[in-house]
């Protein structure tokens, strides 16, 4: 059956063989490369592992991992991409959730397990010009790729992306993304996360370069600001997170990035004044706000952004749903409420993942049929007005206190809308009885202040925030840090803020 990703990639190495699919410091890869160290890496495990088992891949931001995936597809095999900077612990988990074939390690792997394959192996596998058959092709509802995500219990569950899955997306992407032939993507987000698909796939199928930013480099600020010229990308594709942290460089504009036409946004919230910054450093540029969980192929809503939209609506809207798609606002009964009501946000349409690999209890806790067509339960809050859809936090994030119900990211929402905050991430602290007693606010400033001038700067603060917020909401404490910690995926880490005041 065909594969539209796999004869697309021939077709370019077989028509423009030095187009460079991956743009490493040392070195460039083709397409030609792509697809024949592919081939013969593919020819010997659809020999070795003829059953449609997953392949785990290991590895950095490099050539070798696409190339991997690549053979793992053409093999009739699902990937599982995990990140070497992944916990050993953590790595430990979803090689005994996943019950892979074989592992892949491009990077050193840190457990002691069977049927993994070293760098210096893969690599002589891939040169070795195996005879590839292409008996089974992943294709159509095959499996293409397992994401592990993380699970309420601490145990990771394993997204299934399909094939299909995966097409109806990037049509999109290439239908509604203003992209364009041999574009310079940004290649940051780590494989592990569905971030990067954004990426990988409209790259590759658009005939693009992918540049890698390791995390070596976003750690290190002058080398991150001194690297991004050099890059000359086309395609930004990032959280609000790192962009937000990029834009501490004055230099990082359109004067400076003619080159940086396109940006895309995905993973979390997209806060208003970030989005106005950028839109002023690069008034040339198309800048998209997207949205979707990995359980519906990395997003299925997007928006073009000006400053009409921004000053229509208090925050970014998440855009309109893609043409197959639907997005149905649900209240608690599982009935659909009226345009402005906010309920839980429902995904339904062929970007819906077939459920968690191995888990049919989580499975069927979120994956359902509505109206008859594949569903998917985000746990986001959200309403629809005007045709587009709007993001009003986590389920999991509401909390209550002294009574009154409240969402995290809706305080948070509103006090990066003040002048002199950068970022900021409320938590709850919890007294013995699991209630709520206190709310707090971590808050990262856009100067810096003296800690003799902190507690007037929080008083101005609160009384700011008292102007667009229920006093009730208004968080009792303010600690001010010097950045807010990560997720490994980019994102902010309210869990790791929440056990730390909890402690």
């Amino acid at each position: 059956m065909l594969n539209e990703i796999v004869t697309k990639i021939k077709d370019i190495s077989l028509n423009s063989e030095e187009t460079v699919f991956f743009e490493e410091a040392d070195r460039k890869y083709t397409y030609k490369e792509l697809d024949e160290l592919s081939d013969s890496l593919a020819g010997y495990l659809e020999e070795t592992y003829p059953s449609k088992t997953p392949i785990i891949v290991y590895g950095g931001q490099e050539a070798m991992m696409v190339i991997s995936f690549l053979a793992c597809t053409k093999a009739g095999h699902s990937y599982v991409p995990i990140d070497d900077h992944t916990p050993k612990e953590r790595v430990s988990m979803i090689v005994e959730e996943a019950n892979a074939s074989c592992v892949l390690s491009l990077s050193e792997w840190p457990l002691n397990t069977e049927n993994v394959y070293n760098r210096e192996t893969i690599i002589s596998l891939m040169e070795n010009n195996k005879n590839y058959l292409g008996k089974q092709v992943v294709c159509e509802n095959d499996i293409y790729y397992i994401i592990f995500t993380s699970g309420t219990t601490g145990k990771p569950k394993g997204v299934q992306i399909t094939y299909n899955n995966l097409i109806s997306f990037t049509s999109w992407m290439l239908s509604d993304f203003d992209l364009k032939e041999n574009q310079r993507f940004l290649c940051q987000a780590p494989f592990s996360f569905d971030l990067s698909v954004m990426d990988l796939y409209p790259a590759l199928l658009t005939a693009g370069t992918l540049i890698p930013m390791p995390k070596t480099m976003i750690e290190n600020f002058p080398l991150l600001f001194k690297s991004i010229p050099e890059m000359n990308l086309n395609v930004w594709v990032s959280t609000p997170s790192l962009i937000e942290m990029v834009l501490l460089n004055p230099e990082f504009d359109g004067e400076h990035l003619p080159s940086l036409e396109n940006f895309e946004f995905c993973g979390e919230e997209l806060p208003k004044n970030t989005a106005k910054k950028l839109l002023e450093r690069f008034p040339n540029a198309k800048i998209f706000n997207t949205y979707g969980p990995t359980e519906t192929t990395v997003a299925v809503t997007n928006i073009s952004l000006d400053s009409d939209i921004l000053d229509k609506y208090e925050r970014v809207p998440l855009g309109k749903v893609k043409s197959d798609t639907e997005i149905h606002i649900l209240n608690d009964k599982g009935e659909k409420l009226p345009d402005g009501e906010i309920g839980e946000i429902v995904i339904s349409g062929p970007s819906v993942s077939v459920g968690y690999f191995n888990n049919p209890e989580k499975t069927n806790e979120v994956f359902f049929e509505f109206e008859g067509v594949p569903a998917y339960r985000t746990g986001d809050a959200g309403l629809l007005e005007d045709g587009l859809l709007f993001y009003k936090g986590r389920m999991d994030f509401q909390i209550k206190l002294n009574g009154y119900r409240m969402e995290l990211g809706d305080i948070d929402h509103h006090l990066i809308t003040l002048t002199e905050v950068r970022a900021a991430c409320s938590v709850p602290k919890y007294n013995k009885a699991g209630k709520v007693q206190q709310l707090l606010a971590y808050i990262v400033l856009e100067e810096d202040v003296d800690a003799s001038d902190e507690r007037a700067l929080t008083q101005r603060l609160k009384e700011d925030l008292n102007k667009t917020v229920m006093d009730y909401m208004v968080p009792h404490r303010f600690i001010y840090v010097e950045n807010l910690p990560m997720t490994q995926n980019g994102k902010i880490d309210r869990k790791q803020l929440i056990n730390e005041v909890n402690s």
